[in-house]
Parts: structure tokens; sequence; C-alpha cells
């Protein structure tokens, strides 16, 4: 009997601490009752379901107020109505980060803090520079850059082949015309007197005097025209005459038309249409007479031509 007097005093004492601690309100328990079983999370839980958030969040705050933060189930129904109702990315990070210190090996911890990463990105697209999405499009975008350039190379050297195909082929017709047409047209060879055979018969003329009046004109010989792809140097055996100035480029079936806004640039135009900056040079490629490379200024009220997708 004397042995177990000491651990009855013992008790004694732990109870009647505890109930001046705790004290004699109506929420002395609260701190060791479960928290899903609180008459406040409780009534938190049917304010959502009802679809009354503003109401239930004040409820779950008032939870974590009264358990002096240590309510994780109040902070994460608090984090998910600041995240997906209210729009307060920030208060929502708060709350989550609260929750995975109080339960930090859980399974719902490690959604939690995916969540807090989403957070994250919705706060950063409300800065005006993005820079989440420029980070996280960085990789892409350097990758796609690179293969344009190569692709961009690739063109360059194979348009250099076709325009020295077409130069050659070109210089070919002319000099086959050139031999077709020698005789057509030009005097005959001057004798060693210094006299022309006249083609009539008749007396020899000295040379530079004007032919017989019998002679006929020489018949001139109309130049070949180059192809439109590429320029040439036409083989001409009358006088050059002035070329024609050559005319824009005409559209081709279907292409639209945009008239330049304030604020447009080429790639935000190929975006419009096609839904992608990159295609930009179809755009420049229609309009060489307006835009002759990519540094040419757009100005307000031009009208540009747009290529139909293909």
């Amino acid at each position: 009997m004397r042995r177990r007097l000491p651990t009855l005093v013992l008790l004694s004492i732990l109870a009647f601490a505890g109930l001046v601690q705790t004290g004699c309100g109506p929420t002395s328990v609260m701190p060791y009752t479960a928290e899903v079983d609180d008459p406040d999370y409780k009534r938190g839980k049917d304010l959502l379901r009802m679809g009354r958030e503003q109401e239930a969040l004040a409820t779950f705050l008032k939870l974590i107020d009264q358990r002096g933060g240590a309510a994780a189930e109040s902070h994460l129904e608090a984090a998910i109505l600041y995240h997906k109702h209210i729009k307060d990315p920030i208060a929502a990070i708060y709350h989550y980060r609260r929750y995975r210190e109080l339960r930090p090996s859980t399974d719902q911890s490690r959604l939690v803090l995916q969540s807090i990463e989403a957070c994250i990105r919705d706060f950063a697209r409300t800065l005006p520079a993005q820079p989440m999405d420029n980070q996280v499009d960085r990789t892409d975008l350097i990758d796609t850059v690179d293969r344009l350039q190569r692709e961009n190379l690739q063109l360059k050297e194979q348009l250099a082949g076709a325009r020295a195909a077409v130069l050659d082929a070109s210089r070919l017709a002319a000099a086959g015309n050139n031999g077709g047409d020698m005789g057509v047209g030009l005097p005959a060879e001057p004798s060693q007197g210094g006299f022309a055979a006249d083609p009539s018969g008749n007396t020899p003329a000295p040379r530079g005097l004007p032919s017989q009046p019998e002679y006929s004109a020489p018949v001139p010989v109309a130049p070949v025209a180059p192809p439109a792809a590429t320029p040439s140097v036409p083989f001409v055996t009358t006088p050059p005459a002035v070329a024609p100035a050559p005319a824009p480029a005409a559209p081709s079936a279907g292409a639209r038309r945009h008239v330049v806004a304030k604020g447009d640039t080429l790639q935000s135009i190929a975006l419009r249409y096609y839904g992608s900056r990159s295609r930009f040079r179809e755009i420049l490629s229609a309009n060489r007479d307006q835009l002759p490379n990519e540094n040419s200024p757009l100005r307000i009220g031009m009208e540009l031509r747009i290529p139909q997708s293909q």
C-alpha cells in the first residue's frame, strides 16, 4: 500500500495540472481531440459541400488559430481553397508548406509539393516577363533555332547551286543562238581591196558607203529571254533596248491580305495566321517587293500578302 501511494499522488498532480492549463471553458478539450473529429472541421467540410467556399475557409482558419497552427488537415483545406477558388497562390503556398511541415512523410505530402510548384508557376505568370515560362521553354527554343539555322544553310547551298545551273544553261543557249545567227543580217566580209561584196552581184561598194538600193535591210534578231527565276545576260544582235521594269510578284491564288497595325511583327502575324512564329519567313518571301530582308521595318497601313497554309 505504501508503494502505490506515490503513484496515485503523481497521477493526481498531473490531472490537476492539465485542468489548470486548459481551463474550464468549452474548448478545453479541443487540443486533445482528433482534428477530423473537431466540430469546426466537420462544419467546414459541410460548407464546402454546399458550395460556400468563403465561409468554409473562415472556419478552417479559425480551427488553425484555435490549435496554435497544429492543424494539418485544415491547412490543406485552406491551401486548396486559396489555390483553386480564391486564386491567391502566395497564401496557398504558405498553407501547403505548413501541411508538409506537419505531415512530412505521407503520400499526400508528395502531392502537395507538386501543388506548391503549380502555385509558383501561377504566380510567375502574373509577372510582366513571365520568367518561369521562358525558363521552361528555353531548351526547346534553342533546339528549334539550331534546327532552323541548319535548314537555312542547306537551302542557301541548294539555291546557289540552282542559280549556277540556270546561268550555265542560259549561256549555252545564248552561245547556240549566236552561232545560228552568224551571217544573218550582217554584211559580207570585205575583200582585200577594201570593197564589200554586193549580195545582188552589182559593182562592189566601197567600205563605209551605203549599200545599193536593192539590198534589203538586215533583219533584227530578237534577243533570247533569260529564265524568270534568275538574272542572266541576254545575247543581242541589235542595239539593246531598255528592258521594262519587272512587275511585282503576283499573289498566289487564294492568298490572304493583312494590313499592318501598330505593334505587328512578322512573327506575331505568322502566329496569327499559321499558329507558329517560325513560319514568318513564308510571309517574308511573299512580300520581297516591300520587305527585302528580315530587318526591313513594318509600316502601319502596309498591306502584306499571306500565303495559304500548305
